[in-house]
Formats: structure tokens, sequence, C-alpha cells
């Protein structure tokens, strides 16, 4: 009887079950605990198994280069950033409604942290999200384009709950680029959040596409529907070193 009940327990795949339901039994008995109860804490501790595997397969899947989160996040430090305003994301209603989050400011001032921040707390909610430095996706869309893959790979991103592009901006883009992006960016608009971060203001970024008509629908369709958080505080990297100089 037992070897049968654990080879179905297998075959199911509920191995906390398997791994404590004699432990539990005794438990249990000693407890005077009825069936119910018994059942039930069996289930629970499955489901919490279940749960923290599936939450450790999304962020492996988002390709984070590093785990953040918001509660890290010195608010104190960059007192210009509205906190409240950004806190309300954390109910990821901008995920929900398909709405985009733009982080813009010099290098080192958190807009990295607090995208990763948002991305993790979407995988938690079960969305599907990527993690990717657009100088990369844009070499992927490049790649995909040139090997008649393009069509399938933006479908492949339509299907994400949420992109995460970092450091827009990193390099020049070329023309060709230009229009993968907007492609992208069109294919997702009002059917999928994105988060972007970059160093530059919109007003640079003419410039970084070397065209402005690109440029101007890129951003067009990235604001419309969006929340946009421009930081000028100081650059977190420098943070130790201010507190020594000021000692």
């Amino acid at each position: 009887m037992t070897a049968r009940l654990e080879m179905q327990l297998k075959n199911l795949a509920l191995r906390q079950i398997l791994a404590h339901y004699q432990e539990q039994a005794t438990q249990a008995a000693q407890d005077r605990l009825p069936y119910e109860a018994y059942l039930a804490r069996l289930v629970e501790m499955e489901a919490m198994d279940k749960l923290d595997r599936g939450l450790k397969a999304k962020l492996f899947k988002a390709r984070f280069p590093f785990m953040k989160t918001i509660e890290e996040f010195d608010f104190t430090f960059q007192p210009n950033l509205n906190e409240k305003e950004l806190l309300r994301l954390t109910s990821l209603e901008f995920v929900r409604q398909k709405e985009n989050v733009l982080f813009l400011g010099p290098p080192g001032v958190g807009k990295t942290h607090l995208a990763i921040a948002l991305g993790v707390k979407a995988c938690m909610a079960k969305y599907r999200v990527l993690f990717i430095r657009t100088q990369n996706l844009l070499e992927n869309l490049l790649i995909a384009y040139k090997t008649g893959k393009l069509g399938q790979t933006l479908l492949s991103f339509s299907r994400l709950d949420l992109i995460i592009m970092d450091e827009l901006g990193y390099l020049p883009i070329t023309t060709e680029q230009a229009n993968l992006l907007f492609q992208l960016v069109s294919t997702r608009y009002e059917k999928g959040a994105i988060i972007l971060t970059s160093n530059y203001g919109f007003e640079d970024w003419g410039p970084i596409f070397t065209d402005q008509v690109v440029a101007a629908a890129i951003i067009d369709r990235l604001v419309h529907h969006s929340h946009i958080f421009v930081i000028n505080g100081n650059s977190f990297r420098m943070k130790g070193k201010m507190w020594q100089e000021a000692a």
C-alpha cells in the first residue's frame, strides 16, 4: 500500500507530500488532528513549495543581472524622486493596464535598481518578465531580421507581460536598428508593458537614433499611457566617497 501510494505521489510530482506525509501522519496522531487538518497541512506544504519553485523559474527566465527590491532603495538619497508615485507602481496596475514606466537620468541614480525591483514584483505576481540591455535587444532584432525570423521574434516578445529595456542610448543606434525598435514598440503599444531606462532626456533622443522622425515616433508610443520619472540626483556609486569626504 505504501509503495503504491509513493509511486502515485511521484507520478503526480507531489514532492513535499511524498517527503513529509509519514512524519505528518505521526504528528497528526499525536495532536489528535482530524483527517481534514492533516490533509490541509500536506496540501499547504505542497502549495508553498510549488509557489517557491514557480517564482524561481520566473526570476530565472527574466534574466535579471542582479536582484534588487524597492525596500532596498534609499529614497532619502534621491529626495527629488516622487516616492509616493513610485510605490504606487508596486501594485502592478501599470502591467495590467499595459502602460509604460520610463526612468530618465544620469548614470548611477538608481534607474536600473528601480526597474529590476518592479520586475521582481511582477515575477512574484506570476507575470512573464524579461530584462534586457537595449543594445543586446537591438542586436537580437537585427539578427532576427537578417535571418528572416523577425516576425517570430516580435511574436515571442509580444507574449511577455513586461519587457525591461535597460540603458537606451548607451551606444549610438543605427537607422536600421531604430526601425526595428520602432516595430517592437509598436507591436507592444497598448498590448504589453515596457520599463525603459535611459541616461538621456527625450530632447537628446534624436541624435541617439540619428533620425528625428523615428525617435519622435518611438517617444510618442512610449510616452502615451506612461509613468515618467526624471531622476537628477547624486550617483549612488559616489555615495560612500561623499560620506568619507564629509567626515
